[in-house]
């Protein structure tokens, strides 16, 4: 290999190791519930992430999303997005703000160049969980809509907003779910709907039915879920990032 290919190499992997440094090593142990989370990056370099921040009053955010793309550009976003995140929130304490001050965050670097701005966009999930009252205040901003278990009851908190950096004035809203003792929230990115074994993808009718029929404790709950897309066939690694969060109440 030649020697510009050999840097090449280097800087990805080092690349790599800083986007994994970014990521939560283990979820927070909280005392209203129980995290779990599965990280699989199609790549070295990827676009998907997650945090969980503890807030000083006591509320929990936790954020998923997902930048457009999944290589090198996708992990200089992610990691920009990341940083904006974690720098909002010793501010701001609403989802609301978060979110739209990100939003015009992002379409300020995708106006630098046109022929780039595409790439300065993600969608997101972001709430707020209150253990007091355990309400969930949330913004999705067009990300694929996390899933409430209960009893045998399926609950969809759907998109909010468009997804961040696509328009200057993003017209944002939010949402609220009242959360319950003994609900299973199951935060995703698209790249599990996608997987595919060739012949059709995973879905969203398949994650429904895994999440419904699938009890068990938190830890194996996402052992099985990387079990179910193997035994679907999905690639290893796959071919988009596969990012989830579950969390019992």
């Amino acid at each position: 290999m030649s020697e510009p290919a050999n840097a090449a190499g280097n800087g990805v992997a080092l690349a790599s190791r800083i986007q994994q440094l970014l990521l939560p090593k283990t979820p927070p142990v909280c005392s209203w519930g129980c995290i779990g989370v599965m990280n699989r990056m199609a790549t070295a370099l990827g676009g998907d992430y997650f945090d969980f921040i503890s807030m000083p009053d006591g509320r929990e955010v936790v954020f998923i999303g997902d930048v457009t793309g999944h290589d090198i550009q996708s992990s200089v976003v992610m990691s920009l997005v990341y940083g904006f995140l974690h720098h909002c929130a010793l501010t701001v304490d609403d989802p609301l703000t978060m979110v739209s001050q990100l939003n015009r965050f992002l379409v300020r670097f995708a106006d630098h160049g046109t022929e780039l701005d595409h790439h300065f966009s993600s969608t997101l999930f972001l709430g707020i969980i209150d253990p007091a009252s355990l309400r969930l205040e949330y913004v999705n901003a067009g990300h694929v809509p996390p899933l409430v278990l209960r009893r045998n009851s399926l609950h969809r908190l759907a998109s909010t907003s468009p997804p961040v950096g696509f328009f200057a004035e993003a017209e944002v809203a939010t949402g609220c779910f009242g959360l319950e003792r003994g609900d299973r929230l199951l935060l995703y990115t698209d790249g599990i709907l996608d997987a595919s074994n060739v012949t059709e993808t995973f879905g969203a009718e398949r994650l429904d039915a895994f999440l419904t029929a699938t009890g068990g404790s938190y830890t194996r709950f996402m052992d099985e879920l990387a079990a179910a897309l193997r035994d679907f066939g999905a690639g290893d690694p796959p071919d988009d990032d596969c990012s989830a969060i579950v969390i019992d109440i």
